[in-house]
């Protein structure tokens, strides 16, 4: 019998700049790390789990999420699938999770994404058009077909940022809330019981990763108006307004309602999830027509009554452009910082959001009282996703 899907444990890798602690950890390991780190905190046997999906965006190949299984001790029983939704992956592969448990197809699920940047394998172009001397390597495919505009995500920022009228000033000031956010929460051990350690290996042997390293707390709106533009001269996107490439892995526990209550686990409720198309010039703003489609489908869903935003925050200027499109209130919006600060990897950024809402809406450190929680993606290519949870008590 179809049932309720519960998110009832959430963990995320340390999320480290591109080269950086992470960096001799391939995609593989970073998604073991996350898997065995739910496994141990529920108990769950190894061959419990009815599937592992995980999303990546530029991965190595071979089916990444039966690798990752298989090396995080699951039985060989339990398969395994690979999804690429690019930087909305790591949510969109939760989603998938939580309509096969409400489809009745299993009780126990592990979902989310993983980015390894620094190990991501170069593309090599195809085209008949040039013999194989004059084929070049490139880092990534296309994200739209069709003849539409195909910009990159800075392009696509930089765009938003004109249309939305989102000035240079207010993206640095949202960058530098951002950071200050990030350092704040880490300061304050927020960030604790969500992170799974991992052994990174170096030179004089492994050593252990606990916390993040790309929030940074000097970066102020003062010092970011120094950064030039990415894009073009006149442009008002910079390396410090925008996220850091980065490598990590998050990952959940989902599981029906009946072997939650079983386990005596509280936990997030997935109430209702919507994917929207947008222009792929506009890639950055697939957030919002997500969240309205979202309303159209859920008929329960209230903008106004989400206690948490938690948003794949990849350029200021789009996260800005969203925020006032929707008519957010800034101060629910990655109150313990996004993407800016925390780092961007690329496919787990999505189930990042949702380990973030875990913690916050039923961790040990959360509010006592049931309380609304919106993920949010805007998505490479011209979509967006958004997935409505809701506290629930064990």
């Amino acid at each position: 019998m179809a049932e309720p899907a519960v998110i009832i444990a959430a963990r995320r890798t340390p999320i480290a700049r591109l080269d950086g602690e992470l960096a001799a950890l391939g995609a593989e390991a970073l998604a073991a790390t996350v898997i065995r780190a739910l496994l141990d905190e529920v108990g769950a046997a190894p061959d419990a789990v009815d599937d592992v999906i995980f999303a990546t965006a530029a991965g190595p190949g071979g089916n990444l999420a039966r690798r990752a299984a298989l090396d995080a001790g699951l039985a060989v029983s339990v398969p395994g699938l690979t999804v690429d939704r690019q930087c909305g992956g790591g949510l969109d592969a939760i989603v998938l999770a939580c309509r096969l448990v409400e489809a009745g197809a299993g009780d126990l699920y592990i979902a989310g994404g993983v980015e390894s940047a620094s190990s991501s394998p170069l593309r090599r172009d195809a085209s008949p058009d040039e013999g194989a001397r004059g084929r070049r390597f490139f880092p990534r495919r296309m994200f739209a077909g069709g003849g539409h505009d195909d910009p990159g995500m800075a392009e696509s920022a930089e765009t938003i940022a004109a249309e939305w009228a989102v000035s240079r000033s207010r993206q640095d000031e949202h960058a530098a809330r951002s950071h200050a956010r990030a350092v704040a929460a880490s300061g304050a051990g927020r960030f604790d019981d969500e992170i799974a350690p991992c052994a990174a290996p170096g030179p004089d042997g492994s050593r252990e990763v606990r916390r993040d390293s790309c929030p940074r707390p000097t970066l102020t709106a003062e010092r970011l108006a120094r950064f030039p533009a990415v894009v073009s001269p006149q442009g008002t996107v910079t390396a410090g307004n925008a996220s850091q490439i980065a490598d990590g892995a998050a990952a959940v526990l989902v599981a029906s309602a009946s072997l939650a209550r079983r386990l005596g686990r509280s936990g997030l409720r997935h109430a209702g999830s919507a994917t929207a198309g947008v222009d792929p010039r506009l890639c950055g703003i697939g957030g919002v027509d997500a969240v309205r489609l979202l309303a159209v489908r859920a008929p329960g869903f209230r903008l106004a009554e989400v206690r948490q935003v938690a948003f794949t925050e990849a350029f200021a200027s789009q996260t800005l452009a969203t925020i006032d499109e929707l008519g957010l209130d800034e101060r629910l919006v990655n109150p313990a910082g996004g993407a800016i600060a925390l780092g961007h990897p690329w496919g787990a950024s999505g189930a990042v959001q949702v380990v973030r809402l875990h913690a916050d809406l039923v961790g040990a450190q959360a509010r006592p009282q049931p309380a609304d929680g919106l993920a949010l993606a805007a998505i490479a290519g011209g979509m967006g996703t958004a997935a409505w949870f809701t506290a629930v008590g064990a």
